[in-house]
Formats: structure tokens, C-alpha cells, sequence
């Protein structure tokens, strides 16, 4: 009876009756409640949304009874912190919930409590239940990351559910914690900070953590070497900036004696050359004190240096090398260690680092130091060209050597294409294998997909029913194989459909209909939204031809991993159908026409084949399958209120817009619908594209001997990733550049636009497509150039972005290259004699680029009027560089009676 009006207690939702209901039962009258509790838990999980009122109150019963039924620690654990059992009333839960618990073994509390707080989706919210079972259990606190960081946010807001400032102040909850010598070192111990420790850690009242913590240390209730290496330890494991900042506001609330922070050199010196900035600065400043007080042997400032010197922060690498020279002068004699630390400098980005480690060098270097002149020689392969003949004046014939003359461009080689794995030679297990990893896997690879295809459409030619016996227990997870009757076409994707054709899950009238019965898409539907309409209507043809009449092979079945299909063999397996008498698929052979690479000399052998698919391939090898020419132009931005919500932000600088022409050449009879929709005009309209992202790639094979028109719909997604920091377009971009077809005009304005992508990876990503392009001799560097500048003039593109995109270039080895990209460049941000923000540091990238590879000009136009300029700002000092530089090269080159150097004729090349 007992039992039963437990149950009813719970089903009534008379939560509170509970405890007093559930304390005489035994633990065996427990143990024959939980099957009963376990089905009512699932039957409300199961109940529909208008009665989630119902549910809601008979989940805290449930929660209770559960808790308290259960005899084991883990299952009473698991019960206890299931997501679907949570009130919205943590602190009334809590109670109810050590009030049902409150007759169990301490032992048995100390288990579950640890076993809370195990759980990282919960324990942070169980705080209260966990603090309290330790307490009753008397058993050691917990250590996970969760509880630690319920504990932070308990003292930080003075109670559960209360808000920051409505309870006890953190001093005095922190005082009165028993607990707190067993805490805080906690805290140093998780993967990241408890968020308190951070919004709460600088008050205005100075409250916050860090100097309450250095409070209690003061006053002898903590140990303060134990917050010290705490600290520094935590640092030392590094972290992203946001998760470091408690940690350095403790040690510097701590102020660490000199004893305390010569203790920990080792610590400064790790963290100087390896933490985010702020970190390095602050441990680079503690060092630079204990090298005044000298407390810093020569050898430990030698290996700070050796750390420091390396990172790109121009700020510390300066303010190591004033340290440097302050030991020197205090410390001669300390040359022989100090120099070659500071010799580390000579391979710094920036060339006026190098020039202040050089005269570093010259300032102390003595006549008499021979040997380490010869050791300093050895590092001055790292100067840049403009500072080695200094070098070989100040340490001797070895520093000349590396400084022998102009260095030819080395690209790296281009990707090289793979022919695709015949499906003539798949046998059918292999077949079966292909197809079921291909339906498993998210984003399939094209060329395995187009494989499986093929060998599908030729096993189902040959012997469909044993196809279909290999293929069933394959897929027989499918959902789509389990079901009862017909399954819609429209639910499959890729090889599955053709699959479930084969096993007879799809009748032929439905592969028929299928395309009819759903639009074209949204109003404004975007292109890939077509050319995933043309690999389904294959896919869904091929599928059809399997139920009525099979194809013996596919035809577009590509040559190489690209997508592209090799003219010859197109014309080989027209023949082959001809012979077997067979009549070519409409979508397949389209597919084929828009592969194929063409070449005029193979339309003869096309022609020659008498068929009428063999004089559309003629014609298309001839002229029909030429691209469209493109029409370019600048649009400004539209007014705000003229752009749909969505697309508000996207236009905010004028942009340069590429339009296509209506193609005729897909626009007639021949053609199915989906793929007459390739060959409509296209105009960019600024808006974002209404399709599921991540399939793009996939897309590329439908036109892979069409760069140009691709690049076309390309354009606006990577203008946006330069204009508004949106991000992918990049991954496009490179697999982009190793298609075929001609690389033209819009090819290059769209890697010149990626090169000044506000993400790191997508300008990557460019500079991959530019080398790619340069690698085939396919690019044209110096009209590259040019719609660099014109999109640095609209403000597309950002000076520091392109800084950086050239840079990266340059690294490769394209020095030269790189050269002729800028000298077009330059121009557009000289104009007007004050020079773009940012300017200086494409500059630096040029005079660089122009020293390496003896560029003797064009010297672009305004770099004179830069060079002009009075002051050492970055721009005036880099232009007087570049201008040296290719001055330097003219007058060599004249001297050596010819008029170019290598870059130009990198460039003439490129």
C-alpha cells in the first residue's frame, strides 16, 4: 500500500509528501518501486506538448522518488543528474532532495556525490547538492573542473540563484569558506578559469578576486607560494588571452619580490618567448628589472633573447634588443654570449630590426674578437639583402658570401591531376564497398562518387539482381531499406537513390515525377542551386534507365580527379554506344558536353563518328562550348533602406561586379531544363546565396573547363569575405585555380580579391591559387596587379591584408613574383603623397621582395614623394628602402649592359 501511494504521490504532483512517504519503505519495497518509476519516466517523455504542464510537475516527483529508491550509488547518481528529471527551482530541488536523502549511509552519500560531480554537463549546477553530501559523507572534496567552478561562482554571487552583489561580498564569503586552503589551488588545476574569475575579478571597488586572494595571502590565510606557482604554472600551459587574464592580475596583485620573482626565472624566460603578448611583456619586464638589479646571468638573458628575438611582436623585439645593450655596456665582457643571442635578430620580417641588431653587433664587437666574428658570420644569411654588404664590412669575407646576388623565383610545383579509378575494373564486391562508404560519409569525394556511379550504372547493365543481393546487407541500416512500400526519391542523395533503385525501393514513375513536383527553389535562386539541380537530374536518370532500359556505362564519367573528361575518350564510348546500339542518356551526355576539355584538333574524330551526339561534340570541341565574354563594373553601395535585412551589411564599399551574358549554346532544345538554367544571364545582386552551404566543392565538377564563368559566381562571396569578413570562399578559390579552361580576367580579379580576405585561411587559400596559377604558367602577374590596385582604391581590399596575403607569397620563394604584384599595386596607395593606413607595411613586403630578387624597376608611380618625407615613419623609411633598392638594381643592370633584372623577367614570365 505503501508503494502504491508513492505512485500516486507522484503522479498527483504532491512533490512535497514525498520524504515522509518514501522514509518507512525498505530498501526492498525501493527496489520494486524503480521498474515502475523508470516506466512513468518514459511515458511522459513520451507525451505530446499541451501537456507539458502535466510533465513538469510530475518530472520533481519523479526526481525524488528515483533519488531515494535507488540503492546503488551510481544508479541513484545517474538519476539524480539526468537532464529530462531538472526542475527549473535548483535551490528547492536541492533541498527536497537531501531532505529524501537524509536517512542513507554517509559512505554511500560520499559515492554519489563524487559521482555528481564527475559529471561535467551537471556539476556545476549540483554545487549545493555535492557540497553538502561531502559535508554529511565527511569524505574529501571533489577536484573536477565543474565543481570547482560551481564553488567560484557560489562565493562570487553569495548563494545559488542570487545575482553578483545581492549577497555576501567575496571577502567576507571567501573568510568564511572552512574549505579554503583545500579550494585554491583548485584553481589553478582546471582547464579554464570559472567565468567569475573574470567578470568578477576586477570590481571597481577593488573587490575582485585577484586582490581578495592577495588579501588573504597577506594576511597568513593562504599561502602565498602556493598562488605564486600556481600562477605561474597556469601560465606556463598557456591559453587563449581572455583565460589567462585572472591568473596575471593575481600575480601582479601578489607584487612578487625580487626573491620570489628570481625564484621563478625559468618561468619569465618560458613565458617571454612563448605566451600571448601581454604575458610576454609582462614576464619580459620582470626579467629586464632582475637584469638591472643582476640578478640575470648572461647566459639566462642569452636564452630569453634567443626566445624573444624569434617573435613577430616588433614592440618586444625592440625592447629586448635596449636590454641587450644595456647589459653590454654594463657588462662588456659578456660580448661573446650576448652577441650571438642578439645576431638572432638578423632574421626578423622587419628590416629595421634587423638594421638595430647589426649596429647592436657593431657597437660592441671588438677588433680582437675574431672567433666571434666568424660565429656571427654564419648568422648573417638571415639579413636581408640591403644589410648584408654592411654585414661583409663589419665581419668579413663569410658574411659576403651570403650575400652573393639576386635569387631566382622557386614556385612550388602544381598540384598534379589524378585520373579517376576506372569503374570498368571495379569488381562488384568492390562496387558494393564504394557505394556504402559513400553513403555513410557527409561530404563524399567527387571522384569516388562519379566512380560508384559509373560501376553501379555497368553492374546493374550486366546483373542487376545480384547487384541487389551484394548491396542489401551492405546498406541494410538505411532507413529508407527498412520501411515498407515506395520511399520518395526526394529523400535520397548522391549514389543512395540509384542504390535504392537498384534494391527496388523507388519505382521508375516516381524518378519521373520527382523533379516536377518541387520548384526551382527560392525566388532569387542562386546558381549553385542549379548546378546541384544537374547532378540530380542525372543521378535521377541514371536511376530511371536501371528500371527501363539500363545503360551499358556512363559517358560523363570524368578522366581526371578534376572533373574534366579527355575529348578522345568522350568519342571512344560514343563509338562503343553506336556498336552496342545503345541510345545516350539526354542528362548524362549533356554532363559530358560540359566536361569535356575542349580541343579543336579532336572535333574530327568526333565528326567522324556519323551520329548526331558525334556531330554535337564536333560542334561543341569548335566553338558552341566557348564561355561567354563578361561585362565588368563598378557598383556603389545601395542605401540601407533599399537592402532586405539579411543583406544589410553586405554592401558597404563599392564593389566591382562581373555579369554574364545569356549563353545560347545551352539555351536550345538540346539541352534538359535543369541544365538550360546554366546558360541564363547572370547579374550579381549583392545578396547572400540561398543554399546549404558545404557542397560547393562538389559543384565543381559540373563545369570544370569553364574557370572563367565559375570564377563569375564565384566573385561575390569572396568580395564579401574582404568587405564584411565572411569566411569560405577561399577553399573555393584554390580548388578553383587547378580546374581547366582559360584563366582569365575574372580568374584574376577574383585571386586578387582573395588576397585581401579578412580571415587568415581564406587569404591562404588565395595565395594557394595564385602560386597554383603561376606554377602552370597561367597567370598574367601583371594584370593582377592592376585589379589589385583598383580594388585597393575602392577599399575592397585592406593594405594590411594584402601586407600580409604577399608576404606569405613572397615566403614560398616567389619573390620576384611577388614583386610585380606590388610594383602595379603601389601606386593606388601612394596616391595623393600621404600614403594609405597600412601602406607601409606593403612596402616593407616590396623593398623586401625587390632586394631579394634585383628588381630594377618600374619604380611606382608616388614612391619618390613617399620617400620624400621627413620623419622615420614606416612608410617613409620602407619607400627610401625600396627606392634604394631598385636604384641599386638599375644602375648593376646597366652596368652589366642590360635592362632587366630577374624579377622582370619573373614577371614576363608569369
Amino acid at each position: 500500500m505503501s508503494t502504491a501511494a508513492v505512485l500516486e504521490a507522484v503522479r498527483r504532483s504532491a512533490g512535497d509528501t514525498l520524504p515522509a512517504l518514501l522514509r518507512p519503505l525498505t530498501p526492498a519495497e525501493r527496489r520494486a518501486l524503480v521498474p515502475e518509476l523508470t516506466a512513468l519516466r518514459r511515458e511522459i517523455r513520451g507525451w505530446d506538448w499541451s501537456r507539458w504542464q502535466e510533465r513538469e510537475c510530475i518530472r520533481r516527483g519523479l526526481l525524488l522518488a528515483g533519488a531515494a529508491c535507488h540503492t546503488g550509488a551510481a544508479a541513484a547518481a545517474s538519476w539524480i543528474a539526468a537532464r529530462d528529471l531538472r526542475t527549473d527551482n535548483p535551490a528547492r530541488r536541492t533541498a527536497l532532495l537531501l531532505d529524501v536523502l537524509a536517512d542513507r549511509d554517509p559512505a554511500w552519500l560520499g559515492d554519489v556525490a563524487h559521482r555528481l560531480a564527475a559529471r561535467a554537463a551537471t556539476a556545476e549546477e549540483d554545487y549545493p547538492l555535492i557540497r553538502e553530501l561531502v559535508r554529511r559523507a565527511d569524505c574529501p572534496l571533489p577536484t573536477g573542473d565543474a565543481f570547482v567552478h560551481g564553488w567560484v561562482r557560489e562565493m562570487s554571487t553569495g548563494g545559488p540563484g542570487r545575482s553578483a552583489g545581492r549577497g555576501r561580498p567575496l571577502r567576507a564569503a571567501l573568510r568564511e569558506e572552512p574549505q579554503l586552503r583545500a579550494f585554491v589551488p583548485l584553481l589553478f588545476e582546471t582547464a579554464e578559469p570559472a567565468g567569475p574569475l573574470s567578470w568578477y575579478g576586477r570590481s571597481a571597488d577593488g573587490g575582485g578576486w585577484p586582490a581578495e586572494l592577495a588579501r588573504l595571502a597577506e594576511d597568513g590565510l593562504l599561502d602565498r607560494s602556493v598562488l605564486a606557482d600556481g600562477c605561474t604554472a597556469r601560465l606556463l600551459r598557456g591559453g587563449r588571452p581572455p583565460h589567462l587574464s585572472f591568473y596575471l592580475d593575481l600575480l601582479q596583485a601578489l607584487d612578487l619580490t625580487q626573491d620570489e620573482q628570481q625564484a621563478r626565472t625559468g618561468d619569465w624566460i618560458a613565458m617571454a618567448g612563448d605566451a600571448p603578448s601581454p604575458l610576454a611583456g609582462h614576464a619580459q619586464g620582470i626579467l629586464a628589472g632582475l637584469a638591472e638589479a643582476g640578478r640575470l646571468t648572461a647566459e639566462q638573458l642569452a636564452e630569453m633573447s634567443a626566445a624573444v628575438l624569434f617573435r613577430p611582436e616588433k614592440k618586444l623585439v625592440r625592447a629586448q634588443l635596449v636590454l641587450l645593450g644595456k647589459a653590454l655596456r654594463r657588462s662588456p665582457d659578456d660580448r661573446a654570449v650576448l652577441l650571438p643571442a642578439a645576431a638572432a635578430a638578423f632574421g626578423h620580417a622587419d628590416t629595421a630590426l634587423q638594421e638595430r641588431a647589426l649596429r647592436l653587433v657593431a657597437a660592441h664587437l671588438r677588433p680582437e674578437d675574431d672567433a666571434l666574428r666568424a660565429e656571427l658570420a654564419g648568422q648573417a644569411g638571415l639579413l636581408g639583402p640591403v644589410h648584408r654588404r654592411t654585414a661583409a664590412d663589419l665581419l668579413g669575407a663569410a658574411a659576403g658570401d651570403a650575400a652573393a646576388g639576386p635569387c631566382e623565383d622557386v614556385l612550388p610545383p602544381a598540384p598534379e591531376r589524378r585520373r579517376t579509378a576506372p569503374a570498368a575494373d571495379l569488381s562488384l564486391a568492390a562496387t558494393v564497398e564504394l557505394v556504402a562508404a559513400l553513403a555513410h560519409a557527409r561530404q563524399p569525394d567527387p571522384a569516388e562518387f562519379e566512380t560508384a556511379l559509373d560501376a553501379l550504372v555497368r553492374h546493374a547493365h550486366r546483373d542487376r539482381p545480384a547487384l541487389a543481393a551484394a548491396l542489401h546487407p551492405a546498406l541494410a541500416d538505411r532507413r529508407w531499406l527498412q520501411a515498407d512500400g515506395w520511399t520518395d526519391p526526394e529523400w535520397f542523395e548522391g549514389v543512395e537513390l540509384v542504390a535504392a533503385t537498384v534494391l527496388g525501393c523507388v519505382r521508375a514513375v516516381d524518378l519521373r515525377t520527382a523533379g516536377s513536383r518541387r520548384g526551382v527553389g527560392y525566388p532569387h535562386d542562386c546558381v549553385h542551386a542549379a548546378l546541384g539541380a544537374v547532378t540530380t537530374a542525372r543521378i535521377r536518370e541514371a536511376a530511371a534507365r536501371i528500371l527501363t532500359d539500363p545503360l551499358p556505362f556512363l559517358l560523363a564519367t570524368p578522366t581526371w580527379d578534376t572533373g574534366t573528361l579527355e575529348p578522345l575518350e568522350l568519342a571512344a564510348r560514343l563509338a562503343e554506344y553506336a556498336r552496342l546500339g545503345a541510345a545516350p542518356a539526354p542528362a548524362d551526355f549533356a554532363q559530358a558536353l560540359l566536361r569535356v576539355r575542349r580541343d579543336p584538333e579532336a572535333a574530327a574524330a568526333a565528326s567522324a563518328l556519323g551520329t548526331a551526339e558525334g556531330g554535337r561534340l564536333a560542334a561543341w570541341l569548335a566553338s558552341a562550348g566557348e564561355p561567354p565574354r563578361t561585362a565588368r563594373r563598378v557598383q556603389e553601395p545601395a542605401s540601407a533602406a533599399s537592402r532586405l535585412g539579411w543583406d544589410r551589411t553586405r554592401e558597404t564599399v563599392p564593389r566591382i561586379v562581373v555579369e554574364l551574358p545569356e549563353r545560347p549554346a545551352l539555351q536550345d532544345g538540346s539541352f534538359p531544363a535543369e541544365f538550360r538554367r546554366l546558360g541564363r544571364p547572370y547579374a550579381d545582386t549583392g545578396r547572400r546565396c540561398y543554399h546549404w552551404t558545404g557542397y560547393e566543392l562538389g559543384q565543381h565538377p559540373v563545369m570544370p573547363e569553364d574557370r572563367e564563368t565559375q570564377a563569375v559566381w564565384l566573385l561575390p562571396a569572396l568580395t564579401a569575405c574582404a568587405t564584411v569578413g565572411e569566411r569560405g570562399a577561399g577553399e573555393l578559390l584554390a580548388r578553383l585555380a587547378e580546374l581547366g579552361g582559360p584563366a582569365g580576367p575574372v580568374l584574376h580579379l577574383a585571386v586578387a580579391t582573395g588576397l585581401g580576405a579578412r580571415h587568415g585561411e581564406d587569404r591562404l587559400a588565395a595565395v594557394d591559387a595564385l602560386l597554383v596559377l603561376a606554377a602552370r604558367g597561367e597567370l598574367d602577374a601583371a594584370l593582377l596587379g592592376r585589379d589589385l590596385a583598383e580594388l585597393l582604391a575602392l577599399g575592397t581590399v585592406k593594405p594590411n591584408r594584402l601586407a600580409d596575403a604577399a608576404r606569405t607569397a613572397a615566403a614560398t620563394g616567389a619573390y620576384g613574383l611577388t614583386w610585380t604584384l606590388l610594383a602595379q599595386a603601389l601606386p593606388a596607395l601612394l596616391a595623393g603623397g600621404a600614403g594609405a593606413r597600412g601602406a607601409g607595411e606593403v612596402l616593407a613586403v616590396a623593398a623586401d621582395c625587390a632586394e631579394r630578387c634585383g628588381a630594377a624597376g618600374p619604380v611606382p608611380e608616388g614612391l619618390a614623394g613617399a620617400a620624400e618625407r621627413a620623419g622615420s615613419s614606416q612608410l617613409a623609411v620602407q619607400a627610401r628602402r625600396l627606392r634604394a633598392a631598385l636604384a641599386e638594381a638599375a644602375a648593376r643592370a646597366g652596368g652589366a649592359g642590360r635592362p632587366g633584372t630577374g624579377a622582370e623577367a619573373a614577371g614576363q614570365a608569369a
